[in-house]
């Protein structure tokens, strides 16, 4: 009799302790996310004496940040940050800088060509608050005046 009565509080100690562990198990429906890594790319043109570079880092379809400098021979040179998207293979994104002691945000568009970037111009709208916009994207002109190609971000 003590032989079932023991063999019986095992047996139950086992469902209990085996009961336990499937509470504590992760529930199915629990998603796993991966995070897409953050690229760094960086472009850079030099026509004559003057040098135009951008360094980009890229997640997904998102400019999460960037740097752009226009250092221009005895001119005003401009250096400021980009946030922005890529849409298909355009670049749109939004450059704070400062120029002759003034703050000033203009967008900016970029058609990705290969190992390059081609800088896009047309007609602009300015809010008078700071901001210069594109009055239609769809009308912007790539003509390769400008074209930044990839150099090592290390340089």
């Amino acid at each position: 009799m003590k032989k079932v009565i023991v063999l019986g509080v095992v047996f139950i100690s086992i469902l209990v302790s085996c009961k336990k562990e499937k509470e504590e198990a992760p529930a199915a429906s629990e998603k796993i996310v991966f995070e897409e890594p953050l690229s760094e790319e960086c472009y850079r043109t030099i026509l004559k004496k003057d040098t135009i570079s951008m360094t980009l880092n890229i997640k997904g379809d998102q400019l999460t940040s960037g740097k752009l400098s226009y250092n221009f021979y005895e001119k005003d040179k401009s250096f400021g940050t980009l946030v922005g998207i890529i849409k298909g293979d355009t670049l749109f994104a939004d450059y704070a800088f400062m120029s002759e002691g003034v703050a000033t945000v203009r967008q900016v568009a970029f058609l990705k060509k290969g190992n390059t970037y081609v800088e896009g111009f047309g007609d602009v709208v300015d809010d008078n608050k700071g901001k210069v916009t594109f009055k239609d994207v769809k009308q912007l002109k790539f003509d390769g005046n400008i074209v930044l190609s990839k150099v090592d971000c290390k340089m």
